[in-house]
């Protein structure tokens, strides 16, 4: 990009927000992206700032600093840095009355660059000093002092721990400072809502950050216009809010009560006296203040809960709190009790963990309360029509209450929860339940009907217990099946029972065999087809084996006939007719069909299966451009192979000819991950060995080419993701096959190159490959093999170890997001183990290389934490060692 007019930006910004063709705005768009990754976008956005032509450029303008700043701070010289923290301090105080978010954008640039800017010290201060005076510069000085402690931990700023442990003390140190302005600024300001409602973020934020000191709190003002404002009828619904999320804030700062004894007693007394203030919303209708003060209380029974569950009914363990969220509880609307679900989830696992009956007993009425309250909510209205939606928000809330209910239940009792819900049906057993269940009418409530069979479905465990009632209970799920609206929940429901009951569904097969001739007369859901064929699938399993083959061809017949007969017919449109529904059938069928076949015993589905490889391999061909429908037939191929294990050794030839005839054309992912099915099922057999080599050989050059694309790592990680699925199945199953290779260098390459790859299933494939491949060499399994596999990862590991290891300090420190460091833990532990005094020289080499101070000029890792961390590693007697090490040392850079 060639420096550009600030004339020009402004004519973009300007088409950006005006140009009324789509197309205009787009090219706009492209441009200006371009602008503000190159160099110049620093000198334009100070200029437009200066400009101050219109709304739409100044924050454009102030947006792009805020993101160099952010993402591109390492492009300035440090002695630049003065002047560019000078230029937005005049830029925010010159544009402060233009616009609220324009000033926003600039304090998130003033904020982000004192948090990079080592050499500015004592921020806070020179704010503070600099334009507590002036009323007019109030509004921005308490934006840029409420987003400075947001921005301490944010994503994008990569300042590490050092520069933020230093900053985190700065602002400590200056935090009663920024207290006593605000209270000041509420002194002179009076009853100024706009006013106010800054103040209450800003002290919200400082909390949050957890640097206040509480005693100082405890006894400042502040907290006392806080409960003044929310105890107050007529304040406003943006003040309100404002004050409940400062005062949330602080409950959640002081979690750990017993250091912030005398805050904590302030706040515990303050919300106490929320109560009738709750009420009178309530009386007002509210809502919107109700959910405010239900958060207050719900975030006061969290912050206590530890207290409330050790000394119950004491101090601040006062039960007074549960009062309340019970209170809330019987609010008319569902979306005031749901705010506390979590609470009371919280509750129920800790008086659970303490297993105290005495204490159950103290906490029992409370959640009988609460179930009474819960079942009052999720009652349909009485003129309510049809089946409740499970995807609408009351479906949702339904279904979490039946989470929650799960999840507290041990302290009533389920029978007792039950007599206590079903009232009518007192005292009885779960199996009278089934029966009367079973029972009811057709001519109840289609909604009773639903909840009647989703429970049937549910006590499939009773019915194993008591086969009596099995020809009752399928004859009621069959009525269902034959009806629109309660066909797909019958499905589901005959479909847990044939899980839980496979043995005594094995007399009623005919009957599921004609339910699955028939399925797409009933009216069902794609999912509760497939969950009928599974069932079926479970119980065909528990057949006497020589009535499996011609039973699963039965049940197979219906998906081939119809797989056959649009293979047969003329592309419409020049396109195939979808195939995915049959394949989709016979590979949940495939799947579960796992009968008990002693050794030496022929599979009983063996021979099924061979009949139906050729319509599958036409279905493939057919098909073989569309990705969705390739992974289909290679999911349905690898249920048949995984079923019938050694023997579908007839079709390893002319499916991994075909596999990589279309791959070398299309390269769909799923063929890698479909090979490896195979290496895991064959790859012990000698006689297979070079074969499958020649299919990894043949598979990975256009693996390579596509990886080897600008980005291709980035664009393809599902590729990633299953090449190295497949390469770790062959270290598995045959390393030195692959190790005596010639592609093997060019896989360890590929892997080291993909270790930076931040995706959670191809960064996880990659780590599981190095670290299976090193483990190769260092397991004395007493195999044969053992030192010639030692040898040759040495060979390996003397070609690549010094980079391998290189690229993964970098790759923890840079790259990769902190739930990957346990796989990079592995790999650095196998490689020590393989060779200590050799990885010991890899790892100084590599860090060595990290750089030691920041762009800002702060300090990120000093030569002392560099030899501990080393040290660390090095002398680790276990792997969990090495991963505590390197989690401290990658914070360092984040």
């Amino acid at each position: 990009m060639e420096k550009p007019t600030v004339a020009l930006v402004y004519q973009a910004v300007q088409a950006l927000y005006h140009d009324p063709d789509p197309a205009g705005k787009e090219r706009a768009s492209v441009w200006l992206g371009e602008l503000q990754r190159s160099m110049y976008a620093w000198e334009m956005a100070d200029q437009l700032l200066q400009l101050k032509q219109d709304v739409e450029s100044c924050y454009f303008a102030a947006q792009t600093m805020k993101m160099k700043i952010q993402t591109s701070f390492f492009e300035l010289p440090p002695e630049t840095h003065i002047a560019l923290r000078d230029s937005l301090l005049s830029h925010i105080q010159s544009l402060k009355d233009l616009s609220p978010i324009i000033v926003t954008q600039l304090a998130l640039a003033i904020a982000d660059l004192a948090l990079q800017m080592a050499s500015w010290k004592g921020c806070v201060h020179t704010l503070i000093e600099k334009y507590s005076n002036d009323v007019s510069s109030m509004t921005f000085l308490i934006e840029i002092l409420t987003v400075l402690p947001e921005e301490v931990h944010s994503r994008s700023l990569r300042i590490g721990a050092n520069r933020r442990t230093e900053i985190i003390e700065d602002l400590a140190y200056y935090s009663s400072t920024v207290v006593t302005l605000l209270m000041t600024c509420v002194e002179k300001s009076g009853s100024n809502e706009k006013m106010l409602i800054k103040v209450f973020r800003c002290l919200g934020s400082w909390f949050n950050l957890g640097v206040l000191d509480s005693n100082f709190m405890a006894n400042n003002q502040l907290l006392m216009v806080l409960f003044q404002v929310l105890q107050r009828d007529e304040t406003s619904t943006n003040l309100h809010e404002a004050a409940s999320d400062c005062v949330c804030s602080a409950l959640y700062a002081i979690e750990n009560v017993d250091t912030h004894m005398p805050l904590a007693l302030q706040l515990f007394q303050g919300v106490l006296t929320l109560e009738t203030a709750y009420h009178m919303a309530v009386a007002r209708e509210d809502l919107d203040k109700v959910l405010n003060y239900c958060r207050i209380f719900t975030e006061l029974c969290e912050t206590f809960l530890e207290t409330t569950v050790k000394s119950p009914g004491q101090g601040m363990g006062d039960l007074r709190t549960l009062e309340l969220l019970l209170i809330c509880a019987g609010h008319p609307q569902y979306e005031v009790v749901e705010i506390s679900f979590n609470f009371w989830y919280r509750l129920g696992e800790n008086l659970y963990k303490t297993n105290d009956p005495a204490l159950h007993g103290i906490f029992r009425p409370y959640i009988q309360r609460l179930l009474h309250g819960l079942a009052r909510h999720c009652q349909l209205d009485p003129d309510h029509e049809g089946i409740p939606e499970d995807t609408d928000d009351f479906g949702e809330f339904r279904m979490r209450v039946s989470d929650l209910v799960k999840d507290v239940i041990f302290l009533v009792g389920s029978m007792e929860c039950f007599s206590q819900l079903y009232s009518t049906l007192k005292e009885v057993s779960s199996a009278q339940v089934l029966e009367q269940v079973v029972l009811l009418p057709e001519t109840v409530h289609i909604a009773v009907r639903y909840t009647s069979i989703e429970l049937v479905g549910e006590m499939s465990e009773v019915v194993d217990r008591n086969p009596r009632f099995l020809d009752p209970v399928l004859n009621y799920l069959m009525k269902g099946l034959r009806e629109k609206t309660l066909a797909s929940v019958a499905a589901k429901a005959i479909h847990n029972i044939c899980s839980v009951c496979r043995d005594h569904m094995a007399q009623h097969f005919q009957g599921l065999l004609d339910i699955a001739r028939a399925l797409d007369s009933f009216a069902l859901t794609t999912e509760a087809a497939v969950g009928l064929l599974k069932g079926t699938a479970l119980v065909l399993a528990r057949l006497p084996l020589e009535k499996i083959a011609e039973c699963l061809s039965d049940l197979c017949a219906v998906q081939v006939m119809a797989l056959k007969k649009l293979l047969s017919q003329d592309p419409s449109n020049g396109k195939a007719a979808d195939p995915t529904v049959w394949l989709d059938r016979l590979a949940v069928i495939f799947r579960h069909t796992n009968p008990i076949v002693e050794n030496g015993q022929t599979h009983p589905c063996q021979k099924v299966i061979q009949e139906i490889w050729p319509v599958l391999s036409q279905t493939l061909n057919t098909h073989q451009a569309d990705n969705r429908i390739v992974e289909r037939c290679c999911r349905c191929l690898r249920f048949a192979v995984r079923c019938v294990g050694k023997g579908s050794a007839s079709l390893l030839q002319p499916l991994v000819t075909q596999m990589v005839s279309v791959y070398q054309v299309y390269p769909h992912s799923c063929f890698l991950y479909l090979g490896s099915i195979l290496v895991d099922e064959y790859g012990m057999e000698e006689g297979c060995r070079q074969g499958l080599l020649d299919m990894l050989q043949a598979l990975c050059m256009p693996t390579f080419q596509l990886l080897e694309q600008p980005n291709g790592l980035r664009n393809h990680p599902d590729t990633v993701d299953d090449l190295f699925r497949l390469a770790t199945r062959f270290v598995q199953r045959s390393p030195v096959t692959l190790l005596s290779s010639g592609i093997i260098v060019h896989i360890i390459q590929c892997a080291i190159a993909a270790t930076t790859l931040d995706h959670r299933d191809a960064n996880c494939s990659v780590m599981k490959f190095v670290r299976d491949l090193i483990h190769t060499g260092v397991s004395n399994d007493h195999e044969d093999d053992f030192e010639l596999r030692k040898q040759l990862i040495g060979q390996a590991m003397g070609q690549h170890g010094q980079q391998l290891v290189t690229q993964l300090m970098h790759t923890c420190c840079f790259c990769l997001p902190p739930y990957t460091l346990p796989d990079v833990a592995e790999v650095l532990w196998e490689i020590m183990v393989f060779d200590r005094p050799t990885f010991c020289r890899w790892l100084e080499n590599a860090l060595k290389g990290l750089p030691k101070e920041t762009s800002g000029g702060a300090v990120t890792v000093t030569h002392k934490q560099l030899t501990d961390f080393h040290k660390q590693v090095t002398s680790a007697e276990e792997c969990k060692q090495v991963c505590w090490a390197i989690r401290e040392f990658t914070r360092l850079f984040r």
